[in-house]
């Protein structure tokens, strides 16, 4: 399965991007490197600049229909950028749209936010989206890992990178079903 992987050019928390993209790899999938811009984006750790990684494709060229499923990782200015570029926050409503399973861990449900796909909906995030998350109609619960079936798609979202096992354990397995679900519908 071919998984997005969204980012803003910069401000992504290495970490959440990478060990998600490696479990990813490590499970047979094939993860994609998607941002607002053509080139590389900057990864941090925390606040201190890290490495860079090239971007596959762009948010405005790529076509949800060519993946399985969706991972956003988080960082503080990773989605705060993402929640303005409306590429991206198109791209993020696409795999909602489509029934398409979606990943997100830590500050990254604020682009879900803007693509206003929270409503109705119980996840988790960094608790500072708390509120952010009920005025978006939301709940927010603090979970390790929470999965939420609304019926559409499933989504799948975690705390911090404390998480990330939990996290990629749960999104792969979750990704797994849809795909086997998809292939007998099919």
């Amino acid at each position: 399965m071919r998984i997005a992987f969204l980012t803003a050019p910069e401000g992504v928390e290495q970490v959440e991007l990478t060990e998600p993209w490696q479990a990813a790899l490590d499970a047979g999938h094939e993860p994609v490197l998607v941002s607002t811009e053509p080139g590389e984006v900057q990864a941090f750790d925390h606040l201190d600049k890290a490495d860079t990684f090239p971007v596959d494709e762009t948010a405005g060229e790529a076509s949800v229909d060519s993946f399985g499923g969706l991972v956003l990782p988080g960082g503080v200015a990773n989605p705060d950028l993402l929640r303005t570029d409306r590429d991206a926050v198109a791209f993020v409503k696409g795999f909602f749209d489509n029934g398409l399973p979606v990943a997100a861990i830590c500050h990254a449900p604020w682009t879900l936010i803007e693509a206003d796909v929270v409503r109705g909906r119980e996840l988790t995030s960094w608790p500072s989206l708390r509120t952010d998350i009920g005025n978006a109609g939301g709940t927010w619960v603090d979970e390790q890992v929470k999965i939420c079936d609304h019926g559409t798609n499933l989504l799948v979202t975690s705390r911090k990178p404390d998480d990330l096992k939990a996290f990629c354990e749960t999104f792969l397995d979750v990704f797994a079903k849809a795909e086997e679900k998809t292939a007998a519908a099919g």
